[in-house]
C-alpha cells in the first residue's frame, strides 16, 4: 500500500482528478521533480509519470505536495494560482535550461512570452530561441515551469511536447483569459510584465 514515510531517498508520486481530467504528480525530499498535465485516464498519466520515473512508488503526499495538488485542481477549476513557489527538484540540467526555467517562472497568470524574447532577456544570441524551446519540451514540471505561456515568435502555440500537446496549451492559455485562435495566441505583442 502507498507510504507516507517518505525518507530523503524515495521518489514518490500520486494520481489524482481535477476538472480537466486526471493528473500526475511526482516529489522527492527536496521538492517537485515531475507533473503530468490531465488526461483523460488514470492509467495514461500514471503510465507517463513511470516512463520517466520507474522508481518511484505510489505514496501517500506530505502536506506540502497536498497543497501543489489543491492548487492545481484550482488552477484548473479556472481559479488565478501562482506556482511560482513551488520547490522543484529537477536533478541535474543544462545550465543553460536552469536558467531558461527559472526565468519562465517569473511569467505571471496570462503572460507570455517567445523563445525569441527570453533568449534575448537572457542576454543570448537569436540562434538560442531553438535551445529555449527544447528546454520547454523537456520541462518535466509542466504548469509548475508554465511552459505554456511560452510561444513561438509568431504566437504560434505549436512545438509544446508535454502529453496533452497544443490542445491543452491552448485551454491553460484560455482559463487564463489568453485568446488561442486557431493555434495562434491573438494579441497585439508579446507581453512580458517584467520590466522590458
Amino acid at each position: 500500500g502507498p507510504r507516507s514515510d517518505l525518507n530523503g531517498m524515495t521518489d514518490g508520486y500520486t494520481v489524482f482528478e481535477t476538472v480537466a481530467g486526471f493528473a500526475a504528480i511526482g516529489w522527492n525530499a527536496k521538492g517537485i521533480h515531475s507533473f503530468r498535465l490531465p488526461a483523460d485516464t488514470a492509467r495514461e498519466v500514471e503510465r507517463s509519470l513511470l516512463r520517466r520515473l520507474p522508481s518511484a512508488e505510489a505514496a501517500v503526499p506530505p502536506a506540502s505536495v497536498q497543497a501543489v495538488i489543491g492548487d492545481a485542481r484550482r488552477y484548473f477549476a479556472g481559479e488565478r494560482v501562482d506556482f511560482a513557489r513551488v520547490p522543484v527538484a529537477l536533478g541535474a540540467q543544462e545550465p543553460f535550461f536552469e536558467r531558461v526555467y527559472g526565468f519562465v517562472r517569473q511569467l505571471g497568470w496570462g503572460e507570455t512570452a517567445t523563445y525569441g524574447t527570453i533568449a534575448k532577456a537572457l542576454e543570448v544570441g537569436p540562434e538560442f530561441a531553438r535551445d529555449v524551446g527544447q528546454a520547454m519540451a523537456s520541462n518535466p514540471v509542466p504548469l509548475i515551469i508554465p511552459c505554456h505561456r511560452v510561444t513561438a515568435a509568431n504566437g504560434k502555440i505549436g512545438g509544446f511536447s508535454a502529453p496533452g500537446g497544443a490542445l491543452s496549451k491552448a485551454r491553460m492559455l484560455g482559463l487564463e483569459g489568453v485568446e488561442v485562435r486557431d493555434g495562434v495566441v491573438i494579441r497585439d505583442m508579446p507581453q512580458l510584465g517584467l520590466g522590458f
